[in-house]
């Protein structure tokens, strides 16, 4: 099992625009955290210009599958996303613990 991040960069009026699709994004976000793809996800702040969401799966298809989906993508709430492998060393979930 790896770690990938997705890191959405968000368009200028995401805050103005996400409240219409929310609750669709939550509950994909939600179901994705049941199945024990999707770790931790959230804006960053201050700015409010990125989203950075923390998967685990064999491959970086978990994180794009989740991406296609979702309706910040596409909705234009998104303007680009990547998926980037995250390699994890240190705490009790790294995937590759190094002492």
């Amino acid at each position: 099992m790896a770690h990938f991040l997705l890191i959405y960069d968000l368009a200028p009026d995401y805050l103005e625009r996400r409240a219409a699709l929310r609750d669709e994004h939550l509950t994909l976000a939600w179901e994705a955290a049941d199945r024990g793809e999707l770790v931790l996800g959230g804006a960053l702040d201050e700015p409010v210009d990125r989203a950075v969401l923390l998967f685990q799966g064999d491959d970086p298809d978990v994180a794009a599958r989740f991406a296609a989906a979702d309706p910040y993508v596409t909705q234009g709430l998104v303007t680009h996303w990547q998926v980037r492998r995250w390699t994890t060393v240190i705490g009790k979930d790294a995937a590759t613990p190094v002492r």
